[in-house]
C-alpha cells in the first residue's frame, strides 16, 4: 500500500510551523528534519513542511477537515489556530453541523473544524474545486479512485434545485485512497484562489514500475515538473518519490550526490539515482 503524504510549502518557517502544530494538536510526532524539510505526523497522518521559498503561498483550495467530538476541545483548538490567523467561516452552528468553523492559521494553512465529523482519518484534506475547475469534483473522485487500487467513494452529496449553487455540483464528498480519507467540494461562487504547489500530495513507492504507473497516469492532461513534481489534469500538485530517496538524503555521504542527481530529473529514475550515489 503506497503511502500518500501531504507537503506544505513554507518560506523558511517549516520547523516553526511544525512546532506550532505540536502545540495546537498535541499528537504530533517529528520523524525527521533538515534545513529544507521537516517530516512529521498529525494524528498519524504524514506531513512534510518544505522550505521552498516565497513562490507558492498556501490558499483555501486545499484545506484540512478535523473532526472533534468535544465542544470545549474544539473551541480550544480553534483559539490556538486563530492566533494571528484569519476567519473564513466563524465557529458557529450551521445547517450541516451543530458546531463548525473554517479558518486559516498564521501560515495560511486552512482548517475546517467540525463537531462529529466522521472519516477513517481524524484529519482529512479537502479539495475545493473553484473557477475553471468548478464542477469537476466528481470527475476527479472517479479518476483518483480508479487510479489507486482498493480505493472507494464513501459519500457524495450534491446541490439540489433551489439550493445556493449549481444543481448537481458536489456540496460535500468523501473518498478513500490507500485507506486515507479525502474530501471534495465544488463552488460556483467567485474565488480569488485555485490549486497551486502550496499544498501537494506525496506518493512514496518502492519500484520504478510504480513510479511510472502513478507518474504517467497523473501527468496525462496535466504538466510535468522538476524533482518528481507534477500537476494533474485538475491542477493539483503531486510528488511521486522513490522510498530509497529518504535513505540517501539522511546519509551525509550520499545526500549531496543524491541532491545533485534528482535536481536534474523530472520523473524520478531510480537506476540513475542509485548510480549517482555509488
Amino acid at each position: 500500500m503506497n503511502q500518500i503524504g501531504t507537503c506544505l510549502w513554507f518560506d523558511g518557517k517549516a520547523k516553526e510551523a511544525a512546532v506550532f502544530y505540536k502545540e495546537v494538536f498535541g499528537e504530533v510526532e517529528i520523524l525527521s528534519e533538515n534545513p529544507m524539510a521537516v517530516v512529521y505526523t498529525i494524528y498519524g497522518r504524514r506531513f512534510m513542511n518544505l522550505n521552498g521559498g516565497p513562490g507558492y503561498p498556501i490558499n483555501p483550495s486545499i484545506s484540512f477537515f478535523l473532526g472533534i467530538d468535544d465542544e470545549a476541545a474544539m473551541e480550544a483548538t480553534w483559539e490556538k489556530l486563530m492566533v494571528d490567523g484569519k476567519v473564513l467561516m466563524p465557529l458557529n452552528k450551521y445547517p450541516w453541523s451543530e458546531k463548525y468553523g473554517w479558518c486559516a492559521d498564521k501560515y495560511g494553512v486552512n482548517w475546517q473544524l467540525m463537531f462529529g465529523h466522521k472519516s477513517r482519518s481524524k484529519i482529512m484534506p479537502n479539495l475545493f474545486f473553484t473557477g475553471h475547475q468548478n464542477g469537476k469534483a466528481r470527475q476527479a473522485i472517479e479518476f483518483y479512485t480508479n487510479l489507486f487500487k482498493g480505493a472507494s467513494t464513501i459519500q457524495i452529496d450534491t446541490y439540489q434545485k433551489g439550493e445556493p449553487d449549481t444543481e448537481g455540483n458536489i456540496k460535500y464528498a468523501q473518498f478513500e485512497l490507500n485507506e486515507q480519507s479525502f474530501g471534495a467540494m465544488d463552488s460556483s461562487a467567485p474565488h480569488q484562489f485555485s490549486f497551486n504547489e502550496g499544498v501537494s500530495f506525496i506518493i512514496t513507492v518502492d519500484t520504478q514500475e510504480e513510479i511510472d504507473y502513478y507518474w504517467d497516469a497523473l501527468v496525462d492532461k496535466g504538466a510535468p515538473g522538476r524533482c518528481g513534481w507534477l500537476k494533474d489534469q485538475f491542477g493539483i500538485s503531486w510528488q511521486v518519490v522513490p522510498s530509497c530517496l529518504g535513505k540517501f538524503m539522511t546519509n551525509p555521504a550520499t545526500a549531496p550526490k543524491a541532491t545533485y542527481a534528482f535536481l536534474q530529473m523530472s520523473k524520478f529514475i531510480i537506476a540513475d539515482l542509485e548510480k549517482a550515489v555509488e
